[in-house]
């Protein structure tokens, strides 16, 4: 039986705000998940689907994530198999039974056989990172440097995703032992059913049903914290901001880690992305959400720096922003002109923040400001994602804005 369907790409990423590479994979996925969903009888109409990665999608995967500067569950690159899941329950899975053949093992073998295929034309666009990384970087780095260059980083990936498994093994017994998690008592009044010490708060009962970070507390024995080596500390308070939902990036951790070592009072507080602070105590070290009583579920502003050249993570609207030196004419042909700023006429560093009420922009070809505002109505970008649109300022001037 043959299972097929069509999409539009560019509609779903102007929509969700993805990129088109983004936006094919979410479809896709989505449909995987169509045909292995049982029906109303209990009855699906798969429960595989066999994707055609090759060994060199997994070598330009792994590639990519080095220069974007991923942790070791990044480098474990596209994974062999991934559970298809409903309400909690996994319903299908995709396997990958070419992650270790070759790309042109694979058109060799189906030329043999005289079986057609379809190339995607996107796949010759420079625009595209992996493009770049497929055409250019990857076979520059076999020309000159190793010759088994992707067998390598096929092997890298698998030597990350053994690590990850046993540190996540690991971390299952550090939660309830060395690091524990308590509801704060003010959620409760926010929780119908409940005798209510204090008059109901449904302000605060709306913020809890809010999708958004964990509404708990992690409290980590601080005896145990130090005396582990920095690798067990490191993934300790990454493991909590994971489980929680918040951010933390590198730079977070070690902060987090000096900031445990150091002999000060008790009661020191730092805070941390989305609201979240961790304090100092005697004996522990203890991470307290938002008081949602006070404070938003995601808070409604952020603001990151955006050094020139360099980059700046935003996790509340799930990208990375980068600002790159463009500097011959074959460089700039992979771009759009329009996406293109002059050095000379910008400050050192920039400033990514989201939008505000306003804002306004001046979209290149017309003759006047545009509000943002009126951007995301044409798009249909709606809650947490509208609120959390992000912007590139010079000052008070906004050069840039998420297409």
């Amino acid at each position: 039986m043959f299972h097929a369907t069509s999409a539009d790409v560019k509609e779903e990423a102007a929509a969700q705000g993805l990129s088109l590479e983004a936006a094919a994979r979410e479809l896709r996925y989505g449909f995987f998940q169509q045909l292995v969903e049982p029906d109303a009888e209990d009855r699906s109409q798969l429960d595989k689907v066999a994707t055609g990665h090759t060994l060199d999608d997994q070598a330009e995967t792994v590639l990519m994530r080095m220069l974007r500067g991923s942790g070791m569950r990044g480098l474990g690159g596209i994974y062999p198999t991934v559970d298809l899941e409903e309400d909690g329950e996994v319903v299908g899975v995709v396997i990958r039974p070419l992650l270790e053949v070759r790309h042109r093992e694979l058109e060799a073998f189906l030329r043999e056989i005289c079986q057609p295929w379809r190339e995607d034309s996107s796949n010759l666009d420079p625009k595209f990172t992996r493009n770049r990384v497929r055409h250019t970087l990857l076979p520059m780095l076999e020309r000159e440097f190793n010759p088994a260059i992707a067998q390598g980083l096929s092997e890298l990936a698998d030597i990350a995703r053994g690590e990850e498994d046993y540190w996540q093994n690991e971390i299952s017994g550090w939660m309830g032992t060395a690091i524990h998690w308590t509801e704060p008592g003010w959620a409760k009044e926010g929780q119908q059913g409940l005798v209510q010490l204090r008059p109901f708060d449904p302000l605060l009962q709306e913020r809890l049903r809010e999708p958004g970070p964990l509404v708990m507390n992690a409290m980590v024995d601080l005896a145990w914290l130090l005396s582990e080596p920095r690798a067990v500390q490191r993934r300790a308070i990454k493991a909590i901001s994971e489980l929680a939902g918040f951010p933390l990036e590198f730079k977070h951790v070690e902060e987090i880690l000096r900031f445990a070592a150091e002999d000060h009072d008790s009661g020191k507080r730092l805070s941390l992305p989305l609201g979240w602070k961790v304090v100092r105590e005697p004996t522990a070290l203890t991470f307290l959400t938002p008081d949602l009583r006070t404070e938003e579920r995601i808070p409604s502003n952020y603001e990151y720096s955006l050094t020139l050249p360099g980059k700046a993570i935003v996790p509340e609207a799930s990208i990375v922003v980068e600002a790159l030196p463009v500097k011959s004419d074959t460089d700039r042909a992979g771009y759009n002109p329009d996406c293109l700023l002059d050095p000379a006429l910008l400050p050192q560093q920039l400033l990514v923040r989201n939008w505000r009420p306003g804002d306004r922009f001046w979209p290149a070809h017309t003759k006047g400001p545009r509000k943002i505002k009126e951007l995301l109505q044409e798009r249909h970008i709606t809650g947490a994602g509208r609120k959390n649109w992000p912007i590139v300022a010079s000052g008070d001037e906004i050069i840039w804005v998420r297409g």
